[in-house]
């Protein structure tokens, strides 16, 4: 049996997710704050975490961040009132899988959660070889990322994307496959958010002295490393 995790204070519409989780035939814990949710989400073995983004005392964003650092790879869905573009870069960028906005029907949540278990499990059947280009090299064992030996601090999104862009090295990726390949197909995101990733990810890994980016832009269709 799944196990999914809630992280909501409002009561009535925790115990109406909750029922509706219990029909599908999910095994479902509900608490009320911020530090009840991390200190759940980082004791027990869950298969989906649903995460409100204002919560008492931690709020959501804060909450997955930290789940994140303590190195738990449990797929995360914030849910949240607020829907702007800047939000939802804020709730993907803590290390959450996808950002649903309030108010929304059941039937798309529960698309939602087999969606981000469905990553997760082909994640975790991927092939576990390091990959490397130039001086960068990702360790997918440990999910580590360094550049000459020395270790990147990468968010959850940046190294999923930075791990597609170098496993397909001299392929040039739209921003359209690179959302279905790092977020996934039914997460609804704009492609200006892959825009805001790649320039995270150059702020990180590039030189400010070389002349060239380790991603490369092609004009009117999305990125790509070049061997």
């Amino acid at each position: 049996m799944k196990r999914i995790l809630i992280v909501e204070d409002e009561r009535n519409f925790a115990r109406f997710i909750e029922l509706e989780l219990i029909h599908q035939g999910y095994a479902v814990t509900v608490v009320g704050t911020g530090q009840e949710g991390l200190e759940t989400a980082t004791r027990d073995a869950w298969d989906t975490i649903l995460l409100d983004a204002m919560l008492p005392g931690l709020h959501g964003f804060e909450v997955c961040r930290r789940i994140r650092q303590a190195g738990f790879a449990t797929p995360v869905i914030i849910l949240t009132a607020r829907d702007s573009v800047t939000d939802r870069v804020l709730g993907l960028d803590s290390g959450a899988d996808d950002y649903l906005p309030k108010p929304f029907v059941i039937e798309e949540l529960l698309a939602r959660i087999r969606a981000v278990m469905r990553r997760s499990k082909r994640g975790a059947a991927e092939p576990q070889e390091a990959v490397t280009y130039r001086d960068l090299r990702i360790d997918p064992m440990t999910r580590t990322v360094s550049k000459a030996g020395a270790l990147l601090d990468l968010t959850k999104r940046e190294y999923e994307l930075l791990l597609v862009l170098m496993n397909h090295k001299d392929r040039v990726l739209s921003r359209n496959m690179l959302l279905d390949l790092v977020w996934g197909y039914d997460c609804e995101v704009e492609t200006n958010v892959v825009d805001v990733y790649v320039r995270y990810l150059r702020n990180k890994i590039d030189d400010p002295a070389q002349q060239r980016s380790y991603i490369q832009t092609v004009r009117g269709i999305g990125y790509v490393i070049r061997s």
